[in-house]
């Protein structure tokens, strides 16, 4: 398994390793080798400078014991400079010279043959001799090629030491990476705390940032689930205590209409508990489910969701209606679309009047569709349109029907739809419009 994690996410270390250590081995090898025939040719060039010196210097010598012997010369005279580097001095006029210099005697560097040895000789002329300075190419090759290589091979040397600097040097500044991780890694899931950014590489910082971003999100979203675990956890003592004295109550009836009376509260509190848990599981189900792209027939919903509320419409005597501009599909999951419907017709129905109208109203715009509750009820204030969308929470004086979580789940699968609710006044300052818009994606 860490093999196929390794070949599908290649180490940023190890490439960095690689190339820059490629790099620098690519770079010395080319000034190696440049370096290499530079002083490759500088060594013959010193060489043929010696040979020049020795030249000059030793025909001005040869010349002063000539002068000193009276004038007098032999025919060829034969002197070995040094050894080791094979270096040979002749001295000989013009007439006297060996066979293998004679086509070539005019002042300076000449590489000629000797006895099929190939040879570097320079010459220089006085007026009464002439003096060649031999030394055989092959010790020059040797001699400039021992000297380019040692120049060279302390470099070649390097270049390991160099390729574990860059080792060092990549591991050191990918260190702040490795870091942020273990601190990540050693974080609370309950708990999430940001990243410090101190000693972090610049480079880094907005990836940092995304993350501390994230972590915060995560943080608030925690402390909104506790929040709301909390607050349904009061919600649900509440009936639940009361079901349990109700039950008790019943228990202690002594008469049958004693007991029907009592049986009415107990089945009361039996649906308001049944009501409120039906809307924590659907506020669960909204968060958890994922956001499907299916066409919905978004007025079949309507019609349906109106049908089934209509009696008790009629029992309150609310004019309930429908206006729809004809077929409108729209993509998304149908649950969430139901939910809106559903707990925008609710809000309606609770707060409108008796002998009010409540009305669904559909119509594209904006390249989607446009949802609209509308209610002539009280109203809501402007500094409550917001807040009513809080978990359990009831506008202060409210003496409506519910548990507080319908208009939080109607937010909440809005928000699954990538779409916008929100809360207006109505016609004329009356009433509340329930607003659901969704632009296609």
């Amino acid at each position: 398994m860490d093999g196929r994690k390794t070949a599908v996410n290649p180490s940023l270390q190890r490439r960095l390793t690689v190339m820059l250590a490629g790099m620098i081995v690519a770079v010395a090898l080319i000034s190696g080798v440049a370096s290499f025939f530079f002083l490759y040719d500088e060594a013959r060039d010193f060489q043929d400078e010696m040979l020049r010196q020795i030249a000059m210097f030793q025909s001005r010598g040869a010349a002063d014991s000539v002068a000193a012997q009276g004038g007098v010369q032999p025919p060829l005279m034969l002197t070995a400079v040094d050894p080791e580097e094979r270096i040979r001095i002749l001295h000989f006029r013009r007439e006297s010279a060996p066979a293998w210099l004679r086509g070539s005697l005019s002042p300076g560097f000449h590489t000629l043959r000797e006895k099929g040895a190939p040879v570097r000789v320079f010459i220089a002329r006085r007026p009464s001799m002439m003096t060649a300075v031999v030394q055989p190419t092959e010790i020059r090759d040797e001699l400039a090629l021992a000297s380019a290589l040692h120049a060279l091979v302390p470099a070649l040397l390097m270049l390991p030491v160099m390729a574990l600097l860059v080792m060092l040097i990549v591991r050191s500044a990918l260190r702040p990476v490795t870091t942020l991780a273990r601190q990540l890694d050693q974080q609370q899931a309950d708990q999430p705390v940001q990243l410090p950014g101190r000693g972090v590489p610049a480079e880094i910082m907005p990836f940092m940032h995304s993350i501390n971003r994230l972590l915060g999100r995560i943080s608030t979203l925690i402390g909104q689930q506790r929040r709301f675990i909390a607050d349904a956890a009061h919600e649900l003592r509440s009936p639940l205590t009361a079901l349990s004295l109700q039950a008790e109550n019943l228990r202690q009836a002594s008469t049958a209409d004693e007991m029907r009376a009592r049986l009415a509260p107990l089945q009361a509190g039996i649906e308001r508990a049944r009501q409120l848990t039906e809307q924590l599981l659907n506020l669960a189900r909204v968060q958890a489910q994922p956001s499907g792209a299916l066409p919905v027939d978004l007025p079949a919903l309507a019609r349906e969701l109106i049908a089934g509320y209509l009696p008790l419409a009629e029992a309150r005597g609310i004019d309930l209606g429908l206006e729809e501009s004809g077929r409108m599909a729209v993509a998304g999951n149908q649950e969430a679309f139901y939910l809106i419907l559903k707990n925008g017709l609710e809000n309606a129905l609770n707060h409108a009047p008796r002998g009010g109208r409540v009305t669904v109203r559909l119509a594209a715009g904006d390249g989607g569709a446009v949802v609209e509750v509308i209610d002539d009820g009280p109203g809501i204030p402007e500094s409550e349109r917001e807040r009513v969308f809080d978990p359990f929470y009831r506008s202060p004086g409210s003496d409506r029907p519910g548990s507080g979580l319908g208009l939080t789940i109607a937010r909440e699968a809005s928000t699954a739809l990538g779409g916008e609710l929100r809360l207006l006044p109505g016609p004329d300052g009356r009433g509340t419009v329930f607003r659901f818009r969704q632009s296609n994606r």
